[in-house]
């Protein structure tokens, strides 16, 4: 097996990027072509590759050295011939607080640069903005519900979660990969004003999911009618800014039952995905 390298040590420097990096590191904002995501278990990394992404190194279980692992570093070797294994017995991966549950594997790989919004968006006729979502079991909730319902894009604003940051990467089970995304702006001042501006310009209609009495339902026509809708979607617990709500061109709601005042963003944008798809 090429390059193999065996870690007897949980403090070998080999193992930074995978346990000792934190996520500003990895994301490199100073650099960005330098920046790093880690994909968890083969089955993510394998939908990572096959989305194009570009691997640095690989953490393994030794025991799966011929087993579970093997098609991965296949593949691995396909894209970068060079690349580093490293393999360690299990009481040293026990260091490793989580690793159980990537299921034997973790791979370091390069940021893929990300695209303009006008590229992004220019054959696209649904796509989901994210608002300031916070929590990266949601932002990586919301990329699965993206992809299984038919979202053509995700678009985050400057002060959303991270989609490649480790935990957002597992949630999505690598559909983080297969919806195209970019952040609509570089700074706070960026959003929503100019955001929903650059949104019009290509063409799209806005439809802000609040609950509130003003609004339109979810299974209003008109919304299935619009040739190209925007679904935006609020950070958790305070919802939508009421800047963004005043500058779309509708406010949407899910009618709740039994006094319920909510849902969570993530099965919100799953209920919105699937209505306002078909």
């Amino acid at each position: 097996m090429p390059n193999l390298i065996k870690i007897t040590d949980f403090n070998a420097p080999e193992l930074d990027v995978f346990v000792r990096l934190t996520g500003a590191q990895l994301r490199n904002k100073l650099e960005p072509e330098k920046g790093i995501f880690i994909a968890e278990s083969p089955t993510v990394i394998e939908v990572a590759l096959n989305a194009g992404c570009v691997p640095i190194a690989l953490l393994t279980d030794e025991r799966l050295l011929g087993g579970a692992v093997e098609k991965i570093i296949e593949k691995c070797n396909e894209k970068e011939p060079d690349f580093p294994i490293y393999a360690a017995e299990r009481a040293v991966l026990s260091s490793l607080t989580g690793f159980e549950l990537t299921r034997g594997a973790l791979c370091a790989m390069k940021r893929p640069s990300l695209p303009t919004v006008e590229e992004l968006c220019r054959d696209a006729r649904r796509i989901a903005v994210l608002e300031e979502v916070a929590d990266s079991t949601n932002i990586g909730a919301l990329f699965r519900s993206a992809a299984a319902l038919g979202i053509d894009a995700v678009l985050i604003t400057p002060t959303c979660c991270d989609p490649l940051c480790r935990r957002a990467v597992r949630v999505s089970m690598g559909t983080v990969f297969q919806v195209p995304f970019t952040r609509i702006g570089d700074t706070p001042a960026d959003w929503p004003k100019k955001g929903i501006e650059r949104l019009r310009a290509l063409g799209f209609k806005t439809a802000a999911m609040a609950l509130r009495d003003d609004t339109v339902s979810i299974d209003d026509p008109r919304l299935k009618e619009e040739k190209k809708l925007a679904i935006i979607l609020g950070t958790e617990g305070d919802g939508l800014k009421k800047a963004t709500i005043a500058d779309c061109d509708y406010t949407v709601k899910i009618p709740m039952a039994h006094g319920v005042d909510s849902l969570n963003v993530a099965a919100a944008g799953a209920v919105a995905f699937w209505q306002l798809t078909r």
